[in-house]
């Protein structure tokens, strides 16, 4: 998803121009960490939606919440410092690959 965010950034578009590609490509992103990782599909409260810029992202076996759809825009924006898969190895509560859904 990294290499893909940049090639869209690389292209040299709007961020508004590729909002739905990038949104998308967070969703997926959550949907690993679902599948992968134990997480769950959590829709945020008002404050959340706030700190997060999203209304929905994923909450992890221990309690914590995650903006996987934020994180592919500000990959695009920021360039390599925010990387999605660096998101996924710093994971807290992580479920091991033989007990993860």
């Amino acid at each position: 998803m990294d290499r893909i965010t940049d090639g869209l950034r690389g292209a040299g578009p709007e961020q508004e121009r590729v909002a739905s590609e990038l949104f998308w490509l967070g969703a997926y992103a959550g949907e690993v960490f679902v599948r992968r990782a134990g997480a769950e599909w959590v829709n945020f409260d008002i404050g959340q939606r706030e700190l997060f810029g999203q209304v929905v992202g994923v909450r992890m076996p221990d309690g914590r919440v995650w903006n996987p759809i934020g994180k592919l825009a500000k990959r695009f924006v920021a360039g390599p410092e925010e990387s999605v898969q660096q998101m996924y190895f710093l994971l807290h509560g992580r479920v091991p690959m033989k007990a993860a859904r």
